[in-house]
């Protein structure tokens, strides 16, 4: 079985393939910061334009790579929710045309649920990297990205139940407000990760561990770090890379305590972190050093939105469903 893959929920058009041993076969990430940045954030309108024009060049890069002819396909995963709606119309019209055209099975994916199956690729062809991958369970697993921040726990049945949620904002976005601040530019979580690894000093800063919950809170550290930037204008390289290294600290701090407590209480065997915030160096070695369970972080470009992962998700659960496609979510997908 030879799945493909595409994810267009954001700014990143992505399609990958991927065999029925999860091994990646292809993965192609067209990014869009070039476009975005000089907003100084995503434009949706922008997005969606930018994924029409990107969608079939990296398809057909994809195919390629992968030295893949369109009929050793058996099955399309693609990426129909939760997105922005222009982007994730191209990327599901794209997959339904295919389809279509190949009478091939399309597969409807969630992308969130999606982000922790990235955990079970256990190999890139490409690279020939081998990975660990979860074997037992329960898990728990922390999606942190820009756009969500959720705690989930996965059963051997890949039942998943939501254990706790940032009530504000995400942790990705909450990076991305730090670095706009100090003039980092956008996406900011990678140039607050890259400033940090400047010092090894850090201001006093509040946490907001939310004490007998497992949600999360960032609002009010956004505001701390507003008021603590403006105290230390103007800046320098010294002063930013402080900042930046607080700031990471602390962010860090609340996601590695919540998620290694939660996997605690609910006596799971292994803990999943993944999204885009997962790609984030002190978030990767802070979890790993202090937890008690043996943690799974895809490899840092299997992190951020990418089509291994849908492709993954069919993989693993197309043989969970003892290899029936209509237990997996065979859908019309988007009704447009």
């Amino acid at each position: 079985m030879i799945v493909l893959g595409i994810e267009t929920s954001c700014d990143e058009t992505s399609l990958s393939i991927i065999n029925e041993d999860n091994h990646l076969m292809s993965n192609v990430i067209v990014s869009q910061h070039s476009t975005h940045s000089q907003h100084g954030g995503i434009i949706p309108e922008l997005a969606s334009r930018q994924h029409v024009i990107n969608i079939e060049d990296a398809f057909e890069k994809c195919i390629k790579n992968a030295s893949v002819k369109l009929d050793d396909i058996s099955v399309i995963g693609v990426t129909n929710g939760p997105g922005l709606i222009g982007s994730l119309i191209v990327g599901v019209n794209f997959a339904k045309g295919l389809s279509i055209s190949t009478m091939k099975p399309l597969v409807g994916v969630n992308h969130l649920k999606a982000h922790v199956f990235a955990s079970w690729i256990k190999k890139d062809l490409e690279t020939d990297k081998s990975f660990d991958t979860p074997k037992e369970f329960p898990l728990m697993c922390i999606i942190v990205s820009g756009g969500h921040t959720d705690l989930v726990k996965l059963d051997e049945n890949f039942n998943f139940e939501l254990i706790g949620r940032t009530r504000d904002d995400a942790a990705g976005e909450a990076f991305d407000k730090a670095a706009r601040l100090l003039n980092l530019g956008f996406p900011g979580g990678p140039e607050v990760d890259k400033y940090s690894s400047f010092s090894n000093e850090h201001f006093d800063f509040p946490r907001a561990l939310l004490r007998g919950s497992h949600d999360f809170s960032f609002s009010g550290m956004k505001t701390a770090f507003l008021n603590l930037s403006e105290k230390n204008k103007p800046f320098d390289k010294d002063k930013i890379s402080k900042l930046c290294n607080t700031f990471q600290e602390a962010i860090v701090d609340v996601i590695t305590k919540k998620t290694i407590k939660a996997a605690e209480e609910y006596r799971c065997r292994g803990i999943v972190v993944t999204g885009g915030v997962a790609a984030n160096s002190h978030l990767r070695e802070e979890m790993v050093r202090k937890s008690p369970l043996p943690v799974f972080i895809p490899e840092k470009k299997l992190c951020t939105d990418n089509g291994a992962m849908i492709a993954s998700y069919v993989v693993e659960n197309y043989k969970k469903s003892n290899n029936n496609f209509n237990n997996i979510d065979v859908k019309s997908v988007l009704n447009y």
